[in-house]
C-alpha cells in the first residue's frame, strides 16, 4: 500500500503548542491563575443529570446565544458560540478565507492566526509594527493597498506583547481593510477598551472572545464571535452540525451566572501585573506595558534560554518567545497567584545577581 502523504502546507509547518511541564509554578500559558467558584463546581452534577444525552444539542445554542447577546447589545443573530476562541478563528477563515485568499496580520502576534489559515488554504502576509509594538497607520496602508486581504487580524491587548492598541488605529484599518476585520480580544477583561461596542451590521467588524481567562474557564473551551448578522451566517454554515455540545451550553450558561465573583478576581491580576513588571524592570529587564494576563520581557542578559532554563531548574515555567519575529531575548510570563508570582520574581532575582 503507498503511503499517503498530508498537504505540503501541512508538512511545512510546526504545530503551535506550550511545553506541558509537572513544575510547581506554571506561568507559560495566559490561564487564569483561580479555579472557577466552587457553587458553579458544585452546581455540575445537577447541570451533567438534567441533560438528555440521547438527543442531540440545540444546534443553534440559542439560550446561550440569547445570554450573550443581552450582555452586548446585540441580538441572538449577531453571536456565534464555539469550542473556544481557536474553533471561533477557524469558522471565520473557514467562512472567509481559504484558497486563493489572503489574510493579515502585524508581526509580532497571536501565531495561530498564521497556523489556522495555512491549514484552510489561504496565503498569510504580514505587516510590520512599531518599536513600541503598536500598528503604524502608514503600514496598515502599505499592506491593505498591496495585498488586498479578505481578513485581517488584529489581536488587542495583543499576544504575546501585552500591548493595547490605540483605538485611532483600529479605526484606520476599518477604513482602509477591503475585507473582514476580525479583533480579537482574548483578554479584554484586562484593558481599558473593547471594540465590542462597534460591532454592527453595515460594518465588516468581527470581535472574538473567550471564557477561558476571565471566568476560568480554560478546561471548558468555550468562545465566541460578535459581528454583523451576514458574517454569522456564514459561520454557521462553516460549522459542523451540532459542534456545541448541551452540557458545554448549560455549565457556560451557569458560569455566566458568577461573573461578579470572577469580575472582581481581574483587579487582583491587575495588582500583581503591576508589581511583576515593576520588580521586572528594578531588575533591569526591558518590560513592555501590558493590558492583558500576562507580561512581556527582556532579561538584562538578553539570554532568554539560559534564563528560562535557570527558571524551569526552580520549579517556574514561563514562555520562551525568543523565536517570535521580533521578539529575540524575551520572554512572557502570566500572572499568577500571588504566591507563585513571588516565587517567579525570587527566581528572576537569583538569575540576575
Amino acid at each position: 500500500m503507498s503511503r499517503i502523504e498530508p498537504r505540503d502546507a501541512i508538512v511545512a509547518m510546526s504545530n503551535y503548542h506550550s511545553p506541558q511541564v509537572d513544575v510547581p509554578v506554571r506561568l507559560n500559558t495566559n490561564e487564569s491563575p483561580f479555579a472557577p467558584p466552587a457553587a458553579w463546581v458544585e452546581s455540575l452534577a445537577a447541570i451533567a443529570a438534567s441533560i438528555d444525552w440521547n438527543r442531540y444539542p440545540d444546534r443553534a445554542a440559542a439560550e446561550l446565544r440569547d445570554e450573550i447577546a443581552g450582555r452586548h447589545g446585540l441580538d441572538r443573530s449577531q453571536v456565534f458560540v464555539g469550542n473556544g476562541s481557536n474553533e471561533v478563528l477557524q469558522m471565520i477563515l473557514l467562512a472567509f478565507g481559504g484558497a486563493g485568499r489572503t489574510v493579515a496580520m502585524f508581526e509580532p502576534t497571536y501565531q495561530m492566526y498564521a497556523q489556522i489559515a495555512r491549514v484552510t488554504g489561504a496565503a498569510v502576509v504580514t505587516g510590520e509594527r512599531r518599536h513600541d509594538f503598536t500598528l503604524d497607520p502608514a503600514e496598515i496602508e502599505r499592506v491593505m493597498s498591496r495585498d488586498t486581504p479578505a481578513v485581517t487580524f488584529l489581536c488587542n491587548p495583543n499576544n504575546p506583547t501585552g500591548v493595547v492598541e490605540p483605538r485611532s488605529n483600529l479605526e484606520v484599518l476599518l477604513e482602509r481593510a477591503p475585507g473582514l476585520v476580525v479583533v480579537d480580544e482574548a483578554y479584554a477583561e484586562f484593558s481599558d477598551w473593547t471594540a465590542a461596542p462597534m460591532v454592527r451590521d453595515d460594518l465588516p467588524l468581527v470581535v472574538t472572545r473567550t471564557f477561558s481567562k476571565t471566568l476560568s474557564l480554560a478546561g471548558l473551551r468555550v468562545g465566541y464571535v460578535l459581528g454583523p448578522r451576514r458574517v454569522i451566517e456564514a459561520l454557521e454554515i462553516a460549522a459542523l452540525p451540532y459542534h456545541l455540545d448541551s452540557f458545554k451550553q448549560a455549565a457556560t450558561l451557569a458560569a455566566l451566572g458568577h461573573t461578579d465573583e470572577m469580575t472582581a478576581r481581574v483587579t487582583q491580576i491587575k495588582e500583581q501585573r503591576a508589581r511583576i513588571s515593576e520588580e521586572l524592570a528594578a531588575l533591569g529587564c526591558e518590560v513592555w506595558p501590558s493590558g492583558a494576563n500576562f507580561v512581556l520581557f527582556r532579561p538584562s542578559s538578553g539570554d532568554a534560554a539560559s534564563v528560562w532554563q535557570g527558571l524551569l531548574d526552580r520549579g517556574v515555567l514561563v514562555r520562551d518567545c525568543s523565536g517570535w519575529p521580533r521578539l529575540a531575548g524575551c520572554l512572557r510570563v502570566t500572572v499568577g497567584t500571588e504566591s507563585e508570582n513571588s516565587a517567579f520574581l525570587l527566581a528572576m532575582g537569583e538569575l540576575s545577581a
